[in-house]
């Protein structure tokens, strides 16, 4: 069930669905993935209709603890990336999840 998408099933997909030759496929996948990639960079959200929205958000510094040795250690600030999915994809992801056996569900702990 934990099966990863890659980009050359990307370009695979993109090659069977438009009719584009397979570097061409590649090549539109890679760019799509750089602009989106270019526009975070930037600190621009990127949102893309039915399916979610990029956004770069700062987090200031903070203190946290190791938590193996209980030391306090300060934690520097940085810029993480977030993703919202849009409720359009959400309910997609519901309705699939509603059709799998309660055994086929991972919970992370």
């Amino acid at each position: 069930m934990s099966e990863t998408v890659t980009r050359a099933q990307l370009s695979e997909a993109v090659y069977q669905e438009v009719g584009l030759s397979r570097n061409e496929s590649a090549d539109l996948v890679e760019s799509v993935l750089g602009e989106i990639s270019d526009a975070l960079a930037r600190g621009e959200m990127v949102k893309i209709s039915s399916f979610g929205s990029f956004a770069v958000r700062s987090k200031g510094q903070r203190v946290g603890r190791n938590p193996k040795t209980g030391e306090e250690v300060p934690i520097l600030p940085r810029r993480v990336l977030v993703f919202r999915a849009s409720q359009v994809l959400r309910s997609r992801v519901n309705q699939g999840l509603a059709a799998l056996e309660p055994s086929d569900i991972e919970v992370a702990s």
